[in-house]
């Protein structure tokens, strides 16, 4: 997954460039000028910029996305095939240069190596600093039983049985389930739901099964 700026300024462009990369799972954000790509330039793993805006503003989106952000990828748009101004692009500014139009499984074929190269990393537990990382950078500092739950979580999903019971994590808390006031496990959990969204701003995929227990809704890395 990666974070996807796409400033292009015409929407029905956008609207094509953001459903294609949607559907390959990226998170895009669109603008339609300079002045509207700017605020999300922090955000940007990757951005698109339509190199045939008036007054050369494609160009100087790109050299404010390289001032601010010089780790993010960029992929030139344009409706110009000369090779001197694919060339201009490429050497100043861009890693790939598109011609328009072009179609939602040829850009998804060109965006696959960029993803690889410039994707966001996925979500992420450091077992050794008791983190727990999102794609987008925000790290949230565990506690010991908020570190087993998340491990319980990761490992049932990679085993493909998506939800952990209350009694599988009230046992590897070590406490017998019969004596167990699950309530507590409910207190834990929205307390770290709580705690990670007033940090983040974000939902933490941390989501309960009624009655079952608790699962994961994405793959996170054990580090």
């Amino acid at each position: 997954m990666a974070n996807i700026l796409v400033l292009e300024r015409a929407a029905a462009g956008r609207r094509e460039f953001s459903s294609a990369l949607i559907r390959d799972g990226h998170r895009v954000f669109e603008a339609d000028s300079v002045e509207g790509f700017i605020p999300y330039i922090p955000r940007a793993d990757i951005a698109m910029i339509d190199i045939d805006l008036p007054d050369g503003a494609g160009y100087k989106a790109a050299q404010c996305l390289h001032d601010t952000r010089p780790q993010a990828g960029v992929v030139i748009l344009s409706e110009r095939s000369d090779l001197d101004e694919k060339i201009r692009g490429l050497r100043e500014y861009a890693d790939q240069y598109l011609t328009k139009p072009i179609g939602p499984d040829m850009l998804s074929a060109y965006m696959a190596p960029m993803v690889r190269r410039f994707g966001a990393e996925g979500w992420r537990l450091d077992r050794v600093k008791r983190q727990l990382c999102s794609p987008e950078g925000h790290q949230e500092k565990l506690n010991i039983q908020e570190m087993q739950l998340m491990e319980l979580l990761i490992n049932q999903s990679q085993s493909q049985r998506s939800t952990v019971t209350r009694k599988t994590i009230a046992t590897s808390f070590g406490f017998n389930w019969l004596d167990y006031d699950d309530r507590r496990l409910d207190q834990l959990v929205s307390r770290l739901r709580r705690r990670w969204n007033k940090a983040s701003g974000s939902e933490l995929p941390l989501h309960t099964d009624h009655g079952i227990g608790y699962r994961l809704s994405v793959s996170v890395t054990l580090q």
